[in-house]
């Protein structure tokens, strides 16, 4: 009977707590480096959340193994909605099928909350390098092979699969350089010291157009009614297509009603039509999905991904 009491009270106090939540800041763990586009959308976001919620979403980078340590942290963080994580396809969908020992289980470990963008990835090359297409790109790699080198953002990441996919789709062979987050890669891009990369359309569109780097294609299957003048890469490499994504997750046992008010919260954020334009102009399409929705997306990545990995041969150590 105590038993019973006890739980109903537990039950009680948790119902409350979401009820009244939030109050306190929420962290939001970003698992890149501190100033790249991750932060950038989420800044956009969150901003609109923090008005509606009353509490400031505080923001902290994490970075490190392909976003792994950030997911990892919030994956054994309290279940309160106080510790949230801006998820990304690298290592939420991609990684999982490339390690076993992966110090999360995405499926048992996270409650999906929403997927808030899609988005391309843009082919990008520095600019001494003497290619103008996504053909000579590879009309370059053929004629000099092993001496072009690509960027990613750690090993098994989006950007990485991205340079192993086109290797194999173009028949060429370049040589991968990871880094820490796309920050640093795009400023060695920018300094001759690394060739290509696939890169997200939000931070290095704005370094294209100031002609600190060269835009070759889109990774979209057609080009993106946002820049209808990139062609995409799949004109000239048929059926490729590599499109990234953020979303936002919470530690497993989160109450479901935090999880649908924080959803509710980014939905209403992208709708706003101020976000609306941010996000256009940065080539991104805001999404908004419920948590179910979110977590069917997930599922349907993880296989997609583990199929793309295996077929390019990309293995981890």
């Amino acid at each position: 009977m105590k038993l019973k009491l006890l739980a109903l009270l537990l039950l009680f106090a948790t119902s409350v707590g979401a009820q009244q939540y939030p109050t306190k800041p929420i962290r939001v763990i970003i698992p890149w480096p501190p100033g790249g586009p991750a932060e950038a959308l989420m800044r956009t976001v969150s901003a609109k959340m923090s008005e509606a919620l009353g509490q400031p979403l505080i923001m902290e980078a994490k970075p490190g193994a392909n976003g792994e340590i950030g997911t990892a942290l919030v994956a054994k963080a309290a279940p309160d909605g106080y510790t949230i994580l801006m998820s990304h396809l690298g290592p939420t969908a991609i990684s999982p099928g490339l390690k076993k020992d992966l110090p999360y289980d995405v499926l048992k470990d996270f409650e999906p909350i929403t997927q808030i963008i899609a988005g391309p990835t843009l082919l990008v090359v520095r600019n001494g390098l003497p290619v103008k297409s996504v053909k000579e790109l590879i009309d370059y790699a053929k004629a000099n092979p092993g001496k072009l080198s690509y960027a990613s953002v750690g090993v098994a990441s989006t950007t990485h699969l991205a340079g192993e996919m086109l290797n194999v789709a173009a028949g060429i062979n370049t040589l991968h350089v990871p880094y820490k987050g796309s920050t640093p890669a795009i400023a060695d891009m920018m300094g001759e010291r690394v060739d290509f990369a696939f890169f997200g359309i939000s931070g290095s569109m704005q370094r294209a157009k100031a002609g600190q780097i060269r835009m070759l294609g889109i990774s979209t299957l057609k080009r993106s009614p946002n820049f209808p003048e990139i062609p995409a890469v799949s004109e000239t490499v048929p059926g490729f297509e590599l499109n990234s994504w953020y979303g936002m997750m919470a530690p497993a046992g989160t109450p479901k009603s935090i999880v649908n008010r924080l959803s509710q919260e980014v939905l209403a954020a992208v709708r706003k039509p101020d976000v609306i334009e941010w996000m256009k102009q940065s080539g991104l399409d805001p999404v908004g999905s419920t948590p179910e929705q979110h977590a069917a997306h997930i599922r349907s990545e993880l296989a997609k991904w583990a199929k793309a990995a295996k077929d390019a041969k990309v293995t981890t150590n």
